[in-house]
């Protein structure tokens, strides 16, 4: 049976659109019933523009109605991370001193879906300078997950995974540094794709006053499909206009037809960062399916890298690329508390620390590190087309938001483990710059997503889309969370 229109996928609702089935004014009120039901529950859309929107919508019809499509995602409604500049709506990434920052122009990405058709009509909640894998702020509150309502869906972009997955939009996208694509769409059940790094122009995806492109950091889709993911990857890829000048993205294309094509190796845990058997197991089980399939699976294959220094090093330049967040007081502060580290410390704290207030001469020692690494990813790709791997140590964890990040302890396996130790599964390939793919790989005992994560080579996003379009087709995709019907 085909899902209720809430649930489809933007590529099937823009076909709808355009086989004249239903008009944009129709599917964009369709939504806007379902935020006013649902989202109370939730809070993952905190900013609306309903005039300007069904403004448009009605612009999208009378273009229909003379034969004219925008683009491919013509009246095809949307929201987008609250860190995105939108006409019309706040910016505030969760900072009280920006709830009243309405910006003059649009983050680029959101020009270019407003080139393809798009209409955007809300924006979606947000951690503090979007620096959580929980999505609470002063500004707007906490939001939670549509499976369990008790639970995060992430972070930081939360707010757009909780959406998505109670039906409230068709499309989404965040950004992402330290999983906050990843980790939102493996707890909320959704899609998501983490780009190749600087293949997606981050214009106006930052804080009043900052233009300079972040390290590690980068912007990409979420989505109820895989199929959307590339429309949506199609759409905002490729270089601002000052870098036009003198570059085009062109991704390869993957050429494999079915699962069986593919040579996958998979990681189901970390000495460094332990994964709960809730998540191991789903991702075995699809481990094992693709092994029926006749896909080439090792379960031993790997990159040659050691995952502890691994983590070590994505700390510190994670941490070193944040840094400027800091305010002078704490800044100093920092200073001060750094002196204090010793070689042996290993807690994220002190690396954290030393990260935030390291010299540009030890960045660069780190930097050279992260190439290292980097190459030694592309020696495993010459054999594997991909790794799979969690994208956190656990389901969706209960909200938490006591102390500091590394004082929240999750329970993996019967015993405790500091949250911020699950940053392990974004950075082990997030700072070498590496695309993956998040897609759904069923349900715990407990009724929760789990997510695996499709790490490719470098500019090989389109690998990855593509195991995730063949896995939603062949074994498993998006599943309604219950009481959103």
């Amino acid at each position: 049976m085909p899902q209720p229109l809430g649930f489809q996928s933007a590529k099937s609702v823009a076909n709808a659109i355009r086989r004249g089935d239903i008009s944009s004014r129709d599917v964009l009120e369709i939504y806007l019933a379902r935020v006013e039901k649902y989202n109370p529950q939730l809070n993952a859309i905190v900013a609306t523009d309903l005039e300007r929107a069904r403004e448009r919508a009605r612009a999208a019809d009378q273009a229909f109605a003379q034969g004219i499509i925008w683009g491919p995602l013509h009246g095809v409604p949307m929201t987008i991370k609250d860190s995105f500049d939108v006409v019309g709506m706040p910016t505030t990434w969760g900072l009280p001193q920006l709830k009243n920052n309405f910006p003059t122009q649009n983050a680029l990405a959101v020009d270019r879906y407003l080139d393809a058709g798009a209409i955007v009509f809300g924006k979606t909640n947000v951690p503090t300078m979007l620096a959580d894998w929980q999505t609470f702020n002063a500004v707007y509150g906490t939001t939670s997950n549509p499976w369990d309502v008790s639970r995060t869906p992430g972070g930081s972009s939360g707010g757009s995974a909780a959406a998505l997955a109670a039906g409230l939009t068709a499309l989404e996208t965040g950004s992402d540094i330290g999983a906050s694509i990843r980790d939102p769409a493996h707890f909320c059940g959704v899609y998501g794709h983490k780009p190749t790094y600087g293949i997606c122009a981050p214009n106006g995806q930052a804080l009043p006053g900052q233009v300079a492109l972040q390290d590690i950091t980068v912007i990409g889709p979420l989505a109820r499909s895989a199929d959307d993911l590339e429309i949506a990857l199609g759409v905002i890829a490729g270089p601002d206009g000052v870098d036009a000048r003198g570059w085009r993205l062109e991704l390869p294309a993957c050429k494999k037809e079915s699962l069986r094509d593919f040579k996958v190796a998979v990681m189901l845990s970390a000495p460094t960062a332990e994964v709960d058997g809730s998540v191991q197991d789903r991702i075995q089980v699809l481990a094992d399916y693709l092994a029926s399939q006749d896909a080439a699976v090792s379960g031993t294959a790997r990159p040659n890298i050691d995952t502890a220094h691994a983590h070590h090093v994505f700390i510190q330049l994670v941490r070193a690329a944040t840094s400027r967040g800091q305010t002078d007081e704490v800044f100093a502060r920092n200073v001060e508390a750094a002196r204090k580290v010793q070689p042996v410390d290993k807690d994220y704290r002190s690396w954290m620390l030393t990260g935030n207030t390291m010299y540009h001469r030890d960045w660069l020692s780190w930097n050279e590190l992260r190439h290292q690494i980097r190459h030694r990813w592309d020696e495993f790709f010459h054999e594997y087309d991909l790794l799979l791997c969690p994208a956190a140590a656990t389901p969706a964890f209960e909200h938490n938001q006591k102390g500091e990040r590394w004082e929240r302890m999750l329970m993996v396996n019967g015993k405790p483990q500091p949250s911020t130790t699950q940053m392990f599964w974004a950075g082990f390939s997030g700072m070498a710059g590496l695309p993956s793919t998040v897609a759904p790989a069923g349900l715990t005992a407990d009724g929760l997503p789990v997510g695996v994560q499709i790490i490719g080579p470098q500019y090989g996003d389109l690998t990855c889309l593509r195991f995730a379009q063949l896995l939603e087709r062949e074994y498993a995709g998006f599943v309604p969370p219950p009481g959103y019907e």
